[in-house]
């Protein structure tokens, strides 16, 4: 028996504001691909592409993750932009790029970042997804999404999904989906072990770093290194100083 999705809260996030009008429209608004827009074969490539850069991500986009079958049914009308994503979305390709190597968590946000172009909420709707994905396996996930009241409200039948709202940090299709924390450790990419950080934290060069700037602390050492010896100037006489031999003789010209 699956279960029934948890609630969840709605955070405020930007793409949950209502638009300011032209304070929106500048370089981080989103070229919007429509069928009704579609005027020559050039544009329907438009859409085919778009659909890839949204769902796939940008350094993703190759010849062998192409989904043939699916552009020619785009192409001749006989399958609509959302099940043409829903379809990039279950195929063999995403699940091999995106799925197979996220924990659920992390593939929620990726996956309502491609889809419904948002990132989730908060924890709560992360766990309420991912018991649908272990409950109800990932491609009844997509059909979730890709049915829902706002994908519907916000990309209809023949638009394609795009980041709404104002853009912060890294654009959402290039968010690279084999880089998440637990990945990172698997590599090894990054120290989570607790040594390390109490090694970090109670070094004597980690507890000179956490001081303050001119703080006597910070030149403890380099004082210490100091001879405690006086360095005096020498008592010279000029008189002492043999000039013709002190310069080499150069020969006769």
């Amino acid at each position: 028996m699956a279960l029934p999705l948890l609630q969840y809260k709605p955070s405020s996030q930007n793409h949950r504001v209502s638009s300011f009008g032209v304070a929106d429209i500048n370089e981080d608004t989103p070229y919007v691909y429509r069928v009704e827009d579609v005027s020559s074969y050039t544009d329907i490539q438009s859409i085919i592409w778009a659909s890839y850069r949204q769902v796939f991500s940008e350094h993703e986009i190759l010849k062998f993750n192409r989904q043939g079958t699916l552009e020619s049914q785009l192409k001749n009308g006989s399958l609509s932009v959302r099940d043409f994503i829903r379809g990039l979305a279950k195929s063999e390709a995403f699940y091999r790029l995106v799925v197979s190597v996220n924990n659920n968590y992390r593939l929620v946000d990726i996956t309502l970042k491609r889809l419904l172009g948002r990132s989730a909420y908060n924890k709560e709707e992360e766990i309420a997804w991912s018991i649908v994905i272990g409950t109800k396996g990932f491609s009844s996930f997509v059909d979730a999404l890709v049915n829902s009241e706002e994908y519907t409200v916000n990309f209809g039948e023949n638009t394609v999904p795009y980041q709404r709202k104002r853009l912060e940090g890294r654009p959402y299709n290039l968010v690279t989906p084999r880089y998440g924390a637990d990945f990172q450790e698997i590599a090894g990419t990054v120290r989570t072990d607790w040594r390390f950080t109490l090694e970090n934290f109670y070094t004597a060069k980690a507890k000179a770093k956490r001081l303050t700037e001119g703080d006597p602390g910070k030149y403890a050492d380099m004082a210490a290194s100091l001879s405690s010896k006086g360095n005096y100037a020498q008592k010279l006489s000029a008189l002492d100083i043999d000039y013709l031999n002190a310069v080499p003789y150069r020969g006769r010209r």
